[in-house]
């Protein structure tokens, strides 16, 4: 079987990896649309968390498979559709991701300060659509909206020393913009309470701990939440604990002292939702967000925050919006749930369309870490690989797999970029970066990234 994938994240990767394994025979082509792979691993992860990326180790070993092979610099949709595609190989997964972000819908937001996460960190992690963002870090109070783990990661970049943001693959242009960024107070806002909060304990206790800030949490939030927890799993108790003893309990003397002498802070603000973004005098830049305050109905996961009609202004001159990322279709032939922002499917294969699947996040939607996109990813190549057995793809009749897909490709002027180019650039990288005392310098350009491998 001639199998391909489109998307060279975690989740395309995955999914290629297990039908490898588990089928002695089977030929899978990955395609993406950057000359460069790894999607989220390479342009999600924060540059201080190098361990998580070390998971690009085992994608290079699947890469290298005398059964797989990378095309890069191919945009699926533009360059080859999925109909072609799909005449070329036995079946076709979308792993494609997410590639957008969902929007506040509030007046203001397209003021000059205000940014998606999404767009920030492709700014300081090198991810070419983002390299002119350009973020006014003039202000000295930051807001963010979205109580995940992203939001911490933003937070976390914004005010870490920059001694140990040197040491990262951050790069050199962000990198040059926040040595001279003035912010030194972040907050973030969230619509729901403590017990809502979607960021993991690990992010919450490195922001707890990072060196020259301290947090300020309001002991209002936590008091009474002692009993509440008793009840919840494990991972959220753990999570609440660490929150309420920040808020509640008294530093030590050494504690109390690093804490005062800390130059930044940051903080949680809960039950506000935001409901205008405030302009400056001249009406171009953003100078507040005013918030609706909220109560929370029901419990757990499921409560609700519901506007009490309260407003409360906060000033701030950086805006950043991380309510979560968002799918897009990719290609007319494909079913889409604009609503949901996924392509309806069961168990990764797409309803309606036999002998085409999706994983990650274009399947499920955009939530949850690494590991749970592995899971995920497993799930779908195990149906491509029942569906197999079952003789519900036909096999019966040759496919031609990138044979067919080069001469569509090559009489559209289109030059893909191959596994051993890549790890030309990353050499390259790697070189760039030994010089500044870095694992890597990131090239931005995708140009010049093809220059260099002589495209």
């Amino acid at each position: 079987p001639r199998l391909c994938v489109v998307g060279s994240g975690p989740a395309g990767f995955y999914t290629a990896q297990h039908i490898l394994k588990h089928h002695g025979g089977a030929r899978v082509d990955i395609y993406e649309k950057l000359p460069v792979p790894f999607g989220l691993v390479r342009f999600g992860v924060a540059p201080d968390h190098p361990e998580v990326k070390n998971v690009i180790n085992s994608f290079t070993q699947t890469a290298r498979s005398e059964r797989c092979s990378y095309y890069g610099n191919v945009t699926v949709g533009r360059d080859v559709t999925v109909a072609e595609l799909r005449q070329a190989y036995h079946a076709v997964v979308l792993s494609y991701g997410a590639e957008d972000n969902r929007v506040l819908g509030i007046p203001g937001e397209n003021l000059d300060g205000v940014y998606s996460a999404r767009a920030f960190v492709g700014w300081y992690n090198g991810l070419p659509e983002n390299r002119d963002l350009k973020p006014d870090l003039s202000c000295d109070t930051a807001l963010i909206l979205g109580h995940g783990n992203v939001a911490l990661d933003v937070a976390r970049i914004l005010l870490s020393p920059l001694h140990l943001l040197r040491k990262t693959d951050i790069t050199d242009s962000s990198l040059a913009a926040l040595a001279c960024s003035k912010v030194k107070r972040v907050w973030l806002v969230g619509r729901r309470g403590p017990l809502q909060v979607a960021f993991t304990i690990k992010e919450l206790r490195e922001m707890i701990n990072l060196a020259g800030t301290r947090p300020v949490l309001n002991p209002a939030d936590f008091t009474g939440l002692e009993n509440a927890v008793k009840d919840v799993p494990r991972p959220r108790r753990r999570l609440t604990e660490l929150m309420m003893k920040t808020a509640l309990e008294k530093p030590g003397e050494k504690t109390a002292e690093v804490q005062a002498a800390a130059p930044r802070e940051w903080g949680l603000k809960f039950q506000r939702s935001p409901h205008e973004v405030l302009p400056t005098t001249d009406g171009r830049r953003a100078r507040g967000v005013r918030m609706a305050l909220t109560r929370l109905e029901g419990l757990g996961d499921s409560a609700k925050a519901i506007p009490t009609g309260e407003m409360e202004e906060l000033e701030c001159g950086l805006v950043l919006s991380s309510i979560g990322y968002r799918s897009l279709p990719l290609d007319p032939a494909v079913p889409f749930d604009t609503q949901r922002g996924v392509i309806p499917n069961s168990s990764g294969r797409v309803e309606g369309v036999p002998g085409l699947y999706c994983s990650g996040w274009v399947k499920r939607g955009p939530t949850g870490v690494i590991i749970t996109t592995m899971n995920d990813s497993f799930d779908t190549a195990q149906s491509v690989l029942e569906d197999l057995q079952a003789g519900v793809l036909d096999m019966s009749t040759s496919r031609e797999g990138f044979g067919a897909v080069e001469s569509i490709l090559h009489s559209r002027g289109v030059r893909p970029v191959s596994f051993s180019d890549w790890e030309k650039i990353d050499a390259a990288e790697v070189a760039r970066g030994k010089a500044a005392g870095k694992p890597r310098e990131k090239i931005v350009d995708p140009q010049e990234m093809l220059q260099l491998i002589g495209h």
